[in-house]
């Protein structure tokens, strides 16, 4: 079942996101209160959208994201998706991406848009799910000294 994430989702969320990202593959070193507070910040956000996906009322996978204003035509742009290690690769995933083009298709916004590691398995799910590697956008970063 999918639904809407309500607030108190926020930790088990938390939770799935370290076991989907502390791993070798990903390289991440997320606790439970770092990512705690990296997901309440995307749900305090004031155009966000969040879904849950749930097996035997117990979430497996979640999908954060926020409408972007641009100056043609809103969209959705995907924050974070991820969905519990053992439970993957069974159309969960997919289902939420569907969810979210419910909502845009709901309220008319251009697409969906998001950023993600182009070594990693997600690229080829997200092309299964009909997105396109984009010609004209590059993501560009600065690192700094700390």
């Amino acid at each position: 079942m999918i639904r809407k994430t309500e607030k108190n989702d926020i930790p088990v969320c938390a939770e799935i996101l370290c076991a989907v990202y502390n791993n070798d593959m990903w390289q991440c070193n997320w606790t439970t209160e770092t990512g705690t507070a990296y997901l309440n910040d995307y749900f305090e956000a004031k155009k966000f959208i969040g879904y849950v996906i749930t097996e035997n009322e117990k979430i497996i996978g979640a999908l954060f994201a926020h409408e972007k204003i641009w100056w043609n035509n809103s969209e959705l742009f995907i924050d974070e998706m991820f969905i519990l290690p053992e439970s993957q690769r069974k159309g969960y995933g997919s289902m939420l991406i569907k969810a979210a083009e419910e909502y845009v298709a709901e309220h008319k916004l251009a697409g969906i848009t998001l950023c993600t590691n182009k070594y990693a398995p997600a690229p080829n799910f997200y092309r299964h799910n009909n997105f396109s590697d984009n010609e004209y956008i590059m993501f560009m970063y600065k690192e700094t000294d700390q």
